[in-house]
């Protein structure tokens, strides 16, 4: 893949999703009765609503003539919104090879502007070497399972994640690993090494902050695992975390559920190495290798 990665339609499609539930609100019309209105059912409005689908324009056009927004200049950018949601992701071309539920998270990755996550067993993917993401994404579905073309076609997609932390205006990112991550072997020792003089690397870049939970800590507020947590320059957006499990993943916006996740995430960070402090951190794991 080349060229740099455009923003995605998944914010567009949350913003539209707002703007129709706000408009379905201020009405009083129920879901099944604008579900009832686009020939669909209950469940579309939600789908829709929640901006986890695409829109058909001309079930735009018809919730806005059902929730009284008959003026042209009203219309006119929710319209062009639905446009927009259906436009293809840069991702677009190696779909095929990627889990159904991973592309909205591809969209909102590429509109983030902060992105906050802690790993437990990998290297996150948007800091993850070539030869480290071919492991494992091999390792990931067994030898064998996946060709060699597309095992070439998922690193490709990955190594073009990264360009977003390249762009002009990149998003923040703030990492904490486990210190499992930094030491769980993947792949031959010089992959291992490879990786993590990268992180040194990245580390001192101003955009992104590396911090490490070392076992000596014990226990800690984040025992349940690896999460994300995406945030948008557009104010009618919520944070959305995000927490992958094996055949699929959550999205989770609601207020309570993003609270509760920073305050684990803020946590973690205190309780984790100083960012000033990663690169000595890593050094020493190399040396240790």
């Amino acid at each position: 893949m080349t060229g740099q990665p455009d923003r995605g339609s998944a914010v567009g499609r949350m913003l539209l999703g707002i703007q129709l539930r706000r408009l379905r609100e201020a009405r009083g019309i129920s879901r099944k009765v604008a579900g009832h209105e686009i020939r669909g059912s209950e469940s579309k409005i939600s789908r829709l609503e929640l901006g986890r689908v695409g829109f058909k324009e001309r079930d735009v056009a018809d919730l806005l003539t059902l929730y009284g927004v008959t003026a042209e200049a009203d219309r006119a950018p929710l319209l062009e919104l639905s446009r927009q949601s259906t436009q293809p992701g840069w991702w677009n071309a190696s779909a095929d090879v990627l889990p159904n539920w991973f592309e909205l998270y591809l969209g909102l990755e590429t509109a983030a502007t902060l992105i906050r996550t802690y790993e437990v067993q990998f290297i996150p993917g948007l800091l993850q070497t070539e030869d480290y993401a071919r492991t494992v994404i091999t390792q990931s579905d067994g030898p064998g399972a996946v060709s060699v073309k597309d095992v070439e076609r998922r690193v490709d997609m990955r190594m073009s994640r990264q360009r977003i932390l390249d762009r002009p205006d990149p998003p923040r990112l703030w990492a904490v690993l486990d210190e499992a991550a930094l030491r769980r072997p993947i792949g031959q020792p010089a992959v291992m090494r490879a990786q993590l003089e990268r992180l040194i690397a990245v580390s001192k870049r101003p955009n992104i902050i590396v911090q490490v939970m070392p076992f000596a800590f014990g226990g800690h507020v984040a025992e349940g695992g690896a999460f994300s947590i995406l945030r948008f320059a557009e104010p009618d957006l919520s944070d959305v975390v995000y927490s992958e499990y094996l055949t699929n993943a959550l999205y989770l916006d609601k207020p309570s559920d993003v609270y509760r996740y920073s305050e684990v995430m803020n946590r973690l960070g205190i309780d984790s190495t100083a960012p000033d402090q990663a690169a000595d951190f890593l050094a020493r794991v190399i040396a240790e290798m």
